[in-house]
């Protein structure tokens, strides 16, 4: 689209609303990075390095990123494998020491 001086529009001329801008925002991402540091007289104190992603899950998916589905806190497949691999262990630790009980 373009004005009548010739030069194109940055907007539609229809205001956007909230469910359209997070559509855009999820399917795109967003990327939000900053760092703080903290330093006397030369001397860093405390450094702290923030990262915001914002996105859908499938987009997400696609930067690689997928932390949630191993994380047991927020995944039950997470659970059960670290729930199974628990289990394993402490049959392992139950079976040394009857070994050592009948030696």
């Amino acid at each position: 689209m373009t004005m009548a001086s010739g030069l194109p529009r940055p907007y539609d001329e229809q205001p956007a609303n909230l469910a359209d801008i997070l559509e855009r925002v999820l399917d795109k991402g967003v990327v939000i990075a900053g760092d703080i540091r903290i330093n006397l007289l030369d001397i860093e104190l405390l450094t702290i390095k923030l990262r915001l992603v914002v996105a859908s899950v499938e987009r997400a998916k696609e930067m690689g990123i997928d932390w949630w589905e191993q994380d047991p806190a927020l995944s039950s497949k997470a659970r059960r494998g670290e729930l199974g691999r628990e289990n394993e262990e402490l049959r392992r630790r139950i079976a040394e020491l009857e070994a050592r009980q009948e030696t």
